[in-house]
């Protein structure tokens, strides 16, 4: 496993969190990357995804104005900063790494499917209390 997700915990709705995924590997910084998901009983959903550089960005429309994901190539890591949590925030988070594509793709259906994606870390459980 490459990929360590770390920083869920538990919260009360309205606080934040931040995720942390170090990429141990040192191979995916020419690669996009992402926060995915996955609550009891559902799908897993993509949460953000960040291009290589940094310079663009996906998210779905739930945490839009919530979550910001940003990157430090130098670190080989990747946060998500999540404000303003909710209880239908709870889940466990993944990283995953786009092993076929560097940068955002204007298709955001691509990222449901997460079909690209690979090195799937442990995931981090984050829990929002109401």
């Amino acid at each position: 496993v490459q990929l360590q997700a770390s920083g869920g915990g538990t919260v009360q709705a309205g606080g934040s969190l931040r995720l942390s995924c170090a990429d141990s590997g040192r191979t995916f910084t020419t690669k996009a990357m992402g926060w995915f998901r996955q609550a009891p009983g559902k799908e897993r959903e993509p949460v953000a995804v960040i291009s290589y550089n940094g310079l663009s960005t996906f998210y779905a429309d739930s945490v839009k104005g919530r979550f910001t994901i940003s990157r430090d190539n130098a670190k080989n890591t990747i946060h998500l900063e999540m404000k303003r949590l909710e209880p239908e925030d709870t889940a466990i988070y993944y990283c995953a790494v786009d092993n076929t594509k560097g940068y955002i793709v204007a298709r955001s259906t691509y990222y449901d499917t997460a079909t690209g994606f690979g090195s799937w870390g442990q995931g981090t459980l984050v829990t929002v209390s109401s």
